[in-house]
């Protein structure tokens, strides 16, 4: 209802009472108003009643927020004693409905803002080899295939000079090889011959279940970056998954080193009926082979040692006591030496040291490493020193291949029958380097002819092995000259 209806309600009311109360004289002059007057009258009054209605309003709102104040400062007063007279002010409603709100927009601030990444926790734990770019290719006849092997051509013939080029492009392009190559991310160099970093090429015999290596070469420009182990631990992922058991190839001089490095050995156990006939053998190579474990991802060696090698420090520690730290020796620090003779006071100083009996140091160890010991050890390191050099320089030559490994006597039966005491550069290499056989250079060169004068006594004087004897004779005879002029 609006203020003048309720007026004329108001005026009604009133003029009843008049009427009632024999006020007529009021009654006549409230009827006799002009409609201007009464107008006037009428919004005088309605404005009156809104200013008390909005008074009456603002005292309510006071009295509201007289009654929130009066209880959240309630709120605040109200106390917990522990008993110690110390007082911990509580938190109030509104500081609740605070805290709730603020998680709740924090909590939803997290679910919209994307998990952060640690980008380099995520490049050391990724797989090296995944971001590699690598192939299989075969003469299939496709012109992309054959874009590749010609590409794999050219790496060979550059590294490798001495191979015969004619011989290269017919084993690359033998649709019995197979080549792995890594190939470069840089789409400037797609489909030349600089895309190729590495590759190997071989010959897989499913039936018998290994491999020949024909090729193996890096280019030049990405050498001595880790692309050779890549290659091969590729390669034998590769076998494996064709069922491959072991890896054959010839290396030469010059390669002997980096096939060990990858697992290769000169002791041959495959059986030999599985690849005679099957390989050609060449003169001057040196024969090795690599036996392809089937539950190892090769892929992922480093991650397995660097998980062997914690695993063996952490039980070293259960009883090792090399991590133990000692308190460092008070100043003026002096052991009681007596009834120690003078030679001895050095290793006994260093005995009464903390520590060194806990090591597992003794007397005698520490006398070995001093004085006169120290002197024979060295001696005896510059004889074994030259000794392997000595044996070395004999495994270089051309006609020393018969001699390198010891005489299969499964395939020669007799050869025990006829050669009684047997020996070859790897028995003698491996007596080297136990260190107490050889006393001296004469006891060497007497082994080595002992090896030559058995391939005499064995074959025929035609034969090539003893030519190769006769060759080794001359090169020791001048390689131990001042040993050959005292006898």
């Amino acid at each position: 209802m609006s203020p003048a209806d309720e007026q004329k309600v108001i005026s009604k009311k009133r003029k009843a009472e008049d009427l009632s109360s024999g006020d007529a004289q009021d009654s006549t002059q409230e009827d006799v108003l002009l409609p201007e007057e009464k107008k006037g009258k009428e919004d005088t009054s309605s404005d009156e009643e809104m200013g008390e209605k909005k008074k009456e309003s603002e005292d309510d709102k006071e009295g509201v927020l007289s009654e929130e104040k009066k209880e959240e400062t309630g709120d605040k007063m109200e106390v917990d004693t522990d008993g110690n007279g110390d007082t911990e002010q509580k938190k109030s409603k509104s500081d609740e409905k605070r805290e709730d709100e603020t998680k709740k927009a924090a909590e939803v601030d997290a679910e919209e803002k994307p998990e952060k990444v640690d980008v380099k926790k995520t490049q050391s734990s990724q797989n090296p080899y995944e971001a590699l770019r690598w192939i299989t290719v075969t003469n299939d006849g496709k012109p992309a295939s054959l874009i590749k092997l010609v590409a794999l051509k050219s790496l060979f013939a550059k590294q490798l000079p001495k191979m015969p080029r004619p011989y290269i492009a017919r084993l690359v392009f033998d649709r019995r090889h197979t080549s792995l190559a890594i190939l470069s991310d840089d789409p400037a160099l797609k489909d030349t011959d600089e895309e190729v970093i590495g590759s190997i090429c071989y010959r897989a015999f499913p039936e018998m279940r290994f491999a020949e290596i024909a090729f193996c070469a890096v280019n030049a420009s990405h050498q001595v970056k880790g692309y050779g182990t890549k290659l091969m631990n590729l390669l034998k992922s590769e076998g494996a998954r064709r069922g491959i058991e072991y890896f054959i190839t010839y290396a030469d001089n010059y390669a002997i080193g980096y096939f060990k490095k990858q697992g290769f050995t000169k002791s041959i156990t495959m059986p030999k009926g599985r690849y005679q006939g099957l390989i050609k053998d060449y003169d001057g190579g040196t024969m090795m082979e690599c036996y392809v474990h089937p539950s190892i991802d090769f892929t992922r060696i480093p991650e397995m040692l660097a998980a062997q090698r914690k695993f063996i420090l952490a039980r070293i520690r259960l009883k090792a006591n090399s991590h133990t730290v000692y308190e460092p020796l008070p100043r003026g620090f002096s052991p009681n030496l007596e009834g120690v003779s003078r030679a001895n006071e050095a290793a006994a100083r260093a005995m009464a040291i903390p520590g060194m009996i806990e090591a597992g140091w003794t007397m005698t160890d520490l006398l070995a490493a001093t004085g006169q010991g120290k002197d024979v050890d060295r001696a005896k390191n510059a004889l074994k020193s030259d000794l392997l050099s000595i044996v070395r320089k004999v495994e270089e030559q051309q006609f020393a291949w018969p001699f390198r490994e010891p005489v299969d006597t499964n395939e020669v039966k007799d050869y025990l029958d006829v050669v009684k005491i047997p020996i070859d550069l790897s028995t003698i290499d491996k007596r080297i380097r136990k260190g107490d056989h050889y006393k001296s250079k004469q006891m060497l060169y007497a082994d080595l002819m002992l090896m030559v004068n058995n391939c005499k006594l064995y074959n025929e004087e035609t034969s090539t092995y003893v030519q190769c004897a006769v060759s080794l004779e001359k090169f020791l005879g001048n390689l131990f000259r001042d040993i050959k002029a005292r006898t």
